[in-house]
C-alpha cells in the first residue's frame, strides 16, 4: 500500500495541474517521443516570451486533474505526453505549431483552449491567425484606402471649384 507522504505528493501534483489547466488560456498535449533534450529546451526558450511553459506529467495524474475540472481527455493520454500551459490564447499555439512543422517528432494531440476541448483541426486554426500586430496592419491598410480615396475626391473637388470661379 503506498504510503500517504507519496499520496500526498501525487494530490499536490493533480491540484497542481489542476490549477495551471484552469489558469492557462490555451492548453496543449503533444506527444514528444523522439525528441532530443535540445529540441525540447529549444522549444522551451521559444515559449519563455510569451509566458508559456512545458511540463511532462503522468498521464494518470493529468487524468485526474482533467476529470477534476470536468475536461474530457479520454483517448488522448497515451504515451508520453508533455503538456505546454500558456497565459496567452494565440502565440503560444502558434509557437508550437510551426515548431511541430520543423520537427516531426512532435505530434500535437489535443488542446484546450478557454476551458473547452479543441481538437487537431481548431488548433490549426488559431495557429493559422495573424498576430496581433498583423490585425492592425491589416486593419490599418484597409482603412488608408478610404482616407485615400477621401483625399482624391476633396482634391477634384477643390479643383473644379478653383475651375469655375
Amino acid at each position: 500500500m503506498a504510503s500517504t507522504k507519496i499520496l500526498e505528493e501525487k494530490k499536490q501534483v493533480v491540484n497542481e495541474i489542476a490549477q495551471k489547466l484552469k489558469s492557462s488560456e490555451s492548453v496543449i498535449i503533444f506527444q514528444y517521443q523522439g525528441m532530443t533534450v535540445e529540441e525540447l529546451s529549444e522549444l522551451r526558450k521559444e515559449l519563455k516570451p510569451v509566458n508559456a511553459e512545458v511540463k511532462v506529467y503522468k498521464n494518470t495524474l493529468l487524468k485526474r486533474a482533467s476529470d477534476e475540472l470536468s475536461i474530457n481527455l479520454d483517448g488522448f493520454l497515451e504515451g508520453p505526453n508533455a503538456i505546454l500551459f500558456g497565459e496567452s490564447l494565440l502565440e503560444p499555439i502558434k509557437i508550437v505549431s510551426e515548431f511541430a512543422k520543423k520537427h516531426d517528432k512532435l505530434d500535437i494531440r489535443v488542446g484546450v483552449i478557454s476551458g473547452n476541448v479543441a481538437d487537431l483541426t481548431v488548433i490549426k486554426e488559431y495557429a493559422s491567425i495573424p498576430s496581433r500586430e498583423g490585425l492592425l496592419t491589416m486593419l490599418s491598410g484597409g482603412m488608408m484606402q478610404y482616407v485615400r480615396d477621401l483625399a482624391i475626391g476633396l482634391n477634384l473637388y477643390a479643383e473644379q471649384k478653383e475651375g469655375n470661379e
